[in-house]
Formats: C-alpha cells, sequence, structure tokens
C-alpha cells in the first residue's frame, strides 16, 4: 500500500506539468497561424511580348488579382474555355487582371493566335511567349493550365485542362477579397 502511496505523490509534479501543457497548444496555435504564411509560394516572374513585341512580365500585374490562363488556338479544350474566360473579364476586368498567355512557339504563330482572337472578337490582354519563358518556369506542358495569383502575388491555386465558368469563379473566389 505504501508504494501505490509513494506513486501519487510522484504524481503531482505530473499534474503540474499538465498545467503547463495547458499552456503549450496555445503557443502551438499561434505557430500554426504564423506557419500558414510561409505555405504560400510566390508566383514566380516571367517574361512575355505584347503584340507590339514589348517585354511584359508578370511582376507588372502584381497589386491586383490574376487569373494567369495558358492557351494556343489549335488547343481543342482551350478554345472551349475561352468564352467563360472572356466573359469573366468583361464582368470583373477591372478587380482581376487576366493574362491569358499564348504559347507562341511551335505549332503556333502570332498569326495564327490573332486571327482565332479576332475571329471570336475576345478583349481580353493576349500575350505571347515567343520564348517560352512562361511555359518554361510554370512547367505548362499540357494545355490549357490556369493559375490563380492573389494580390500579392501569390500562387493560390491551379487547374490543369479546360475548366468550366463555376471552376474559374471558384478559382477567382480564392484570390479576391470579398467586399
Amino acid at each position: 500500500g505504501a508504494a501505490a502511496g509513494q506513486w501519487a505523490g510522484q504524481g503531482a509534479p505530473a499534474a503540474g506539468q499538465t498545467e503547463q501543457d495547458a499552456d503549450t497548444p496555445q503557443e502551438e496555435d499561434e505557430g500554426e497561424e504564423e506557419g500558414q504564411e510561409p505555405e504560400k509560394v510566390l508566383a514566380p516572374d516571367f517574361t512575355v511580348y505584347d503584340l507590339d513585341g514589348n517585354a511584359v512580365q508578370l511582376s507588372d500585374y502584381i497589386g491586383k488579382p490574376i487569373v494567369l490562363n495558358f492557351w494556343a488556338s489549335w488547343c481543342g479544350p482551350c478554345r472551349m474555355e475561352m468564352p467563360d474566360f472572356h466573359e469573366k473579364y468583361l464582368e470583373l476586368g477591372e478587380k482581376v487582371n487576366f493574362l491569358m498567355i499564348n504559347m507562341t512557339a511551335g505549332r503556333e504563330t502570332q498569326e495564327s493566335a490573332i486571327a482565332f482572337i479576332e475571329k471570336n472578337d475576345y478583349s481580353f490582354p493576349i500575350f505571347y511567349d515567343t520564348q517560352s519563358d512562361a511555359a518554361m518556369t510554370y512547367g505548362a506542358y499540357s494545355l490549357p493550365t490556369t493559375y490563380f495569383i492573389d494580390a500579392e502575388g501569390y500562387a493560390i491555386a491551379q487547374a490543369t485542362g479546360a475548366i468550366d465558368a463555376e471552376t474559374l469563379q471558384r478559382g477567382i473566389d480564392m484570390i479576391l477579397p470579398q467586399k
């Protein structure tokens, strides 16, 4: 019986430890909140060209959320999703930068891209990845690929393959602060 009493006596410091433990989860929680920041990945910069051949960088557009879309006119799924992108651009183009990056290397030419855009009356900004800088930076090997980047320049979400209007809106909701 005495042995059991001794253990019970030693149990008291253990109880004291549990109180300390009660404090530690709070510290951990704070740590988790801080820890969520570094998980965000800064969207890497790249250089593409506008219609006149002027170099344009992704970083030029940080300050507003960005919808970054890689496409080519020969790509069926790209053509399929374009009307939804255009509609969203017309609706949200003042709040969100739409950067439609044409994969102008290989089969695509600037002429074929322009012909496609003009035929469909699309007015969103098209940039030409003539040096494949953006494609290589983002590993955009399957088209279309879309990235959703917040106003601070963090890549928040990515979609590979054609997306519908609902998915596009979901991505935008993740980067556009709700007012």
